[in-house]
């Protein structure tokens, strides 16, 4: 497999002019073919890109690019990715920024922050007409930057720009987590129903507890989109989702099985105590422990 070091290795490599920056570069697409390749690579850089694609396919994580639509894409470094043949419909671009472009920026630690970039390619981000000029507006800032002399003031004023990007891409998810929700119900009501069947099955008993990893799967979902759709709908994330479900549940059972605090926290899939009695009394409010006494009595 492919592994991209360097961005003029990546330019050479695939045709493209030499890059104006070692660590940061940009390529605009002006229809045609604008691929990356033709197998299975990896890089040290982050990716951002703008497609609409008539042909052709990216693969990134498990699952194949849906391009019936113009949309936005983000890789992190050494993700595996397949880019073959992508004849475009209008113009996009791509914008590579290395590891070490970053050192001593705040975007350094913040672009760690957007889970968009673990979402599965299938969870592009779709934008609207006003989104995609918003969008070109900022590419092009960054284009002129990056195309004059660059001096002292090019990578602050670039990553300003690429940030600035960013909470827009941000901005235009949460827009597309609720037209999403508008057409296909609650994601909460299929998550919690998913727990249900995952209970139900004896697989607390087995499998421990449920992980957002393994709630994402069932659902066929990144467990990242999955926790920015649950944050979006509800205000909580899929794994406070979880903890209230097993709390609930401990009530429950608490209530009705005469069984010890221990045993209902096994039962359940926690294989530590502790870690079950102040979850407990996080979400409930008393300890087990006094929650049954206080039933007893």
């Amino acid at each position: 497999m492919k592994h991209y070091k360097s961005l003029a290795e990546l330019h050479k490599g695939n045709g493209f002019p030499p890059p104006e920056n070692p660590l940061f570069s940009i390529y605009q697409c002006n229809g045609g073919l604008c691929s990356i390749g033709d197998r299975e690579f990896t890089s040290d850089f982050y990716m951002i890109g703008f497609k609409k694609i008539i042909s052709g396919h990216i693969l990134y994580g498990r699952t194949k690019y849906d391009h019936e639509r113009g949309s936005m894409t983000f890789f992190k470094p050494r993700q595996v990715i397949e880019m073959r043949n992508l004849a475009m419909e209008e113009d996009g671009f791509l914008i590579f920024i290395h590891e070490d472009f970053l050192n001593g920026h705040s975007l350094h630690d913040e672009i760690k922050k957007y889970h968009y970039f673990d979402y599965e390619i299938n969870e592009a981000l779709h934008l609207s007409p006003s989104e995609e000029k918003t969008i070109w507006d900022l590419y092009h800032k960054i284009e002129t930057e990056y195309q004059n002399n660059q001096d002292e003031y090019s990578r602050e004023l670039i990553l300003a720009n690429v940030d600035t990007l960013l909470k827009y891409s941000q901005r235009f998810y949460k827009r597309q987590f609720l037209n999403r929700t508008a057409l296909s119900g609650k994601t909460v009501t299929k998550f919690n129903q998913e727990i249900d069947r995952y209970v139900a099955s004896g697989a607390l008993a087995t499998k421990g507890l449920p992980s957002v990893h393994d709630m994402a799967a069932r659902l066929n979902i990144s467990a990242g989109y999955l926790s920015d759709v649950l944050k979006q709908e509800s205000g909580k994330t899929a794994l406070e989702h979880i903890h209230i479900y097993l709390m609930s549940e401990a009530k429950n059972r608490l209530r009705s099985e005469d069984k010890s605090v221990s045993e209902i926290a096994y039962g359940l899939g926690f294989d530590n105590l502790s870690y079950f009695s102040r979850l407990f009394k996080k979400e409930v409010g008393i300890s087990p422990n006094l929650f049954k006494k206080q039933l007893l009595n």
